[in-house]
């Protein structure tokens, strides 16, 4: 099993992860990531992550997800991204971004985690 990058800090715009860099908003995945550009999939604070934004995910062999809302929790999850997920048999974190990065690092130590993170609103 390919390692998550672990995200070794998170503040207001900026996050840094191991072997990517810094960036603002992540998308990261067992073996790799990358910034996460909302306007491939046409994401928005409302109705917020899409379908589309968890597929890289999953295709590269996330068994579970963490979904970050932003820093102040403005970032919604589509409910038809929790479905998708669900159908597929993933597990799925939603929180905060600062737990969220939390959370997604805890799970990185011992499992195939993939993660959105927000690091704005």
């Amino acid at each position: 099993m390919a390692d998550s990058p672990r995200i070794e800090s998170v503040s207001w715009g900026r996050m840094e992860v191991a072997g990517l860099g810094t960036g603002k908003d992540f998308k990261l995945y067992p073996g790799g990531g990358r910034e996460w550009d909302w306007n491939e999939t046409g994401t928005r604070h409302s109705p917020g992550i899409q379908p589309g934004d968890v597929e890289e995910l999953i295709d590269n062999g996330a068994t579970v997800v963490v979904l970050s809302r932003g820093m102040e929790l403005r970032l919604e999850v589509d409910p038809a991204t929790l479905q998708a997920l669900d159908a597929r048999g993933v597990a799925v974190h939603v929180a905060e971004t600062t737990e969220a990065v939390r959370v997604y690092n805890e799970l990185a130590a011992t499992r195939a985690v993939g993660g959105l993170f927000h690091s704005t609103c």
